[in-house]
C-alpha cells in the first residue's frame, strides 16, 4: 500500500530552481485539497466525483486495516464510475439527517515519483446536525494520495482516507 513516511519538508540543500519547483508543487496540491474540501462542505458531490481520474480509487479505511495491509474499508470505490454512483445515490436517493460538515486539511507533504505526485496530509472533519447545535468531531485521520496531471489540472488517481477515530458515526454518508 502507498506510504509516504519518507516525505519531508522541502530540503534546504536543493538548488533554488528545484526548491521553487517543490514549493510550487506543494502549493498546487494545497489548492486542490482546498477545492476538494469546499466541494464536500457544500455537498457538491458531483463536483467531488470529477476530482478523480477515470481509473481513480477512493477508500475510507481504518488505520488498523491499512497498517496490516487489509483491504477492507468502510467505503471502497475502484473507479470514477463507482465514485459518481456514490455521489448520485447520496444526492438523489439517500436518506440521512441534514448536516453541515467542515473539512480541515494540514501538514501536507508532497513529492514526485514515477507513479505520479505522491502526497500525505492530515484531516479532521467536524459535523453539525441540524437538530443538535453542538459541533462534533466526525472523523480524524490522514489522506494518502497519488495525483495525476491532466489537461484539467490535478486529479486523484488514488485517495486513501485512513481514519484514526476508534468510533465511527453510524451515518458516514458524506465522503471525507
Amino acid at each position: 500500500m502507498l506510504t509516504v513516511t519518507d516525505i519531508t519538508t522541502v530540503p534546504a540543500d536543493l538548488t533554488p530552481e528545484a526548491r521553487l519547483n517543490a514549493l510550487l508543487l506543494k502549493s498546487e496540491v494545497e489548492d486542490f485539497n482546498t477545492a476538494y474540501c469546499a466541494a464536500l462542505d457544500a455537498q457538491r458531490l458531483a463536483d467531488w466525483a470529477e476530482m478523480f481520474t477515470p481509473d481513480g480509487h477512493y477508500i475510507i479505511i481504518s488505520r488498523e486495516n491499512y497498517d496490516r495491509n487489509l483491504p477492507v474499508g468502510l467505503i471502497y470505490c475502484e473507479n470514477r464510475g463507482m465514485i459518481r454512483d456514490r455521489a448520485f445515490a447520496l444526492e438523489k436517493t439517500a436518506m440521512f439527517a441534514p448536516r453541515y460538515l467542515r473539512h480541515l486539511v494540514g501538514n501536507l507533504q508532497v513529492r514526485e515519483t514515477a507513479e505520479g505526485i505522491v502526497a500525505s496530509a492530515n484531516y479532521a472533519v467536524f459535523q453539525v446536525l441540524f437538530d443538535r447545535p453542538d459541533a462534533t468531531v466526525h472523523q480524524v485521520g490522514r489522506y494518502e494520495d497519488i495525483f495525476q496531471r491532466t489537461p484539467d489540472g490535478l486529479k486523484l488517481k488514488k485517495r486513501a482516507c485512513i481514519y484514526d477515530s476508534l468510533l465511527i458515526d453510524n451515518a458516514l454518508c458524506i465522503p471525507v
